[in-house]
């Protein structure tokens, strides 16, 4: 397969070179839907990820758009089945590769884990005669992530938290970062790599990746997927894997200079103040905790300015732990407000375009 890597935006040469992935040999213009045995469990049943793959007509770049990992995280795969069903190979440029559902085993327990409680996200690149968590990431890593060119990597919150649609990415991976502004999530959190993460140990052989975090494990919620969707579809155009399109100028993403967990001063009942994508003032009473009667209250204040962009679902908190996640912004707090509701306004008339005009395909 010619090397495609490091190139944002490519000519309309026909594509010649079929792409293999699991023995199976796809050509150019085809689509074809795989089953690749990534491990086997304790009762010798094979452990198979699917594995669906746009190989087009035109040369581009490899994209991969992978989802749940994390086995809980749902939004994601909703996010990947709508994406393909709007893609028509035979006007794409380049390949694109999905897998909707990566963590098959937690998927299946509702889990966010593996068999042996590891993540599959600190486990990367893997090891062929590791743990069923280094095997699952050594096929998974061999066998599709070198053979891309980019990676868009789809998450939610953990279990019973919520996030509000935001990219994370390694900003001084100039590809990466450009990728993260093209995805046009409301913020940008400059995250630091984590060893034995798809991010960290792609980056590692020069594969930029970009992670969307939106809404709250176990969970279909519309706002996150359309924003997911929307971005993988912007991210495509501007690595020239479809035409750019003459609408008006994408959203801009502000991006975090650092986030922060408020984390709950007691234990008790939660009442929150704020909302997912809110402005908060230093000092604001964002959430009280109570206990059952009601006979004590504690409030708990923002430290800094910032927005909201995670926050915990449950009623119920202990003592430590986190229940706002704010992130801090350079610029003065009345145009992150406005960003917000720009923000807002676009997903707005996103959703209103498809209730006029229907999801139709999306092509070159």
């Amino acid at each position: 397969m010619p090397n495609l890597r490091g190139h944002a935006h490519v000519g309309r040469a026909k594509q010649s070179d079929a792409i293999e992935i699991g023995g199976q040999h796809i050509q150019a213009g085809q689509r074809a839907s795989l089953e690749l045995e990534i491990a086997r469990l304790y009762t010798h049943s094979p452990l198979n990820v699917s594995v669906e793959v746009l190989h087009g007509k035109l040369n581009g770049p490899v994209l991969l758009v992978c989802a749940a990992i994390h086995g809980d995280e749902l939004n994601g795969i909703e996010v990947v089945r709508q994406v393909m069903a709007k893609i028509d190979p035979k006007k794409l440029h380049g390949t694109l590769i999905a897998i909707p559902v990566v963590n098959v085993f937690g998927f299946i327990h509702k889990s966010r884990y593996l068999p042996d409680r590891r993540d599959l996200n600190r486990s990367f690149p893997g090891s062929e005669r590791g743990s069923i968590a280094g095997r699952m990431a050594y096929q998974l890593f061999e066998q599709v992530i070198r053979q891309c060119s980019h990676v868009i990597d789809l998450h939610t919150a953990a279990i019973h938290r919520t996030n509000l649609p935001q990219i994370r990415a390694n900003l001084e991976n100039q590809e990466a970062a450009a990728m993260a502004t093209a995805f046009g999530a409301p913020v940008v959190v400059d995250a630091a790599l984590r060893e034995g993460s798809l991010r960290a140990e792609a980056e590692r052989i020069d594969i930029p990746v970009i992670t969307y975090e939106a809404g709250e494990a176990l969970r279909f919620e519309p706002y996150a997927i359309n924003a997911g969707v929307r971005g993988v579809i912007r991210v495509m155009r501007y690595l020239g894997m479809l035409r750019q399109t003459r609408r008006k100028t994408p959203y801009q993403p502000v991006t975090a200079r650092s986030t922060k967990w408020v984390r709950a001063e007691a234990d008790g009942l939660l009442r929150s103040h704020v909302a997912l994508g809110q402005s908060v003032n230093r000092d604001q009473v964002i959430g009280i905790i109570s206990d059952p009667a009601g006979t004590t209250e504690t409030e708990i204040k923002a430290q800094q300015s910032g927005i909201v962009i995670g926050q915990h679902t449950l009623p119920v908190v202990n003592e430590g732990d986190a229940i706002f996640h704010i992130a801090f912004f350079s610029q003065p707090d009345d145009l992150i407000e406005q960003h917000m509701e720009d923000y807002r306004d676009q997903v707005k008339d996103d959703l209103d375009d498809e209730i006029k005009w229907g999801i139709g395909t999306l092509s070159s």
